[in-house]
């Protein structure tokens, strides 16, 4: 995850056990403790390279969360928890009544995109959402969209996961003026 830029946990821990000439996978390690030892790497092998980039990606964030205000966006993804890579898109997930009305603002501005989709649980309700992918300055930026009411609900990758962290333009901003505290001490 560290070398490869790669960001799904499972796709991370197939691809290990097929290197390590594993068949098995049941005994891999929790994303837990594949976060934690990704943490201990980034600390010991990429602790400058690493502090650099995630503070850029988050700058570009806040600057992508300030063109989507009028879709209440929040970030989430490997940006916000720190895990973000090389290769690491930012991840926002935006608020409409319909998706079309993101789509029709991107084209306005003339954004070039590409549109895909994403499977999330909203609550307990599996869910396929529109997401628009685009490039910001060499960096891809996933804009996942979904309805107003979905605000207050609780959302997941998977069906027993973990809820998805997701913060505002605020609270990135705290984030940023934290780590710019923490620098200059």
């Amino acid at each position: 995850m560290a070398e490869d830029g790669i960001d799904n946990f499972a796709q991370a821990k197939r691809k290990a056990a097929r290197q390590a000439g594993l068949s098995e996978t049941r005994d891999l390690p929790t994303n837990a403790e594949v976060e934690d030892a990704l943490r201990i790497y980034r600390e010991l092998y990429q602790a400058e390279s690493h502090g650099a980039r995630l503070i850029l990606l988050r700058q570009k964030a806040v600057h992508a969360m300030r063109q989507f205000t009028l879709f209440n966006p929040f970030l989430t993804g490997p940006v916000l928890s720190g895990r973000a890579g090389k290769y690491s898109p930012i991840c926002l997930q935006l608020f409409a009544d319909n998706p079309k009305s993101v789509e029709i603002f991107l084209l306005d501005r003339g954004l070039a995109y590409q549109s895909t989709e994403s499977r999330l649980h909203v609550g307990d309700e599996p869910r396929l959402v529109p997401v628009f992918v685009l490039d910001l300055d060499g960096t891809e930026l996933r804009l996942s969209i979904l309805s107003i009411d979905d605000q207050r609900r609780t959302l997941r990758g998977t069906p027993s996961g973990e809820p998805m962290q997701r913060a505002g333009l605020d609270a990135l901003q705290a984030l940023l003026a934290e780590h710019g505290a923490r620098s200059a001490a």
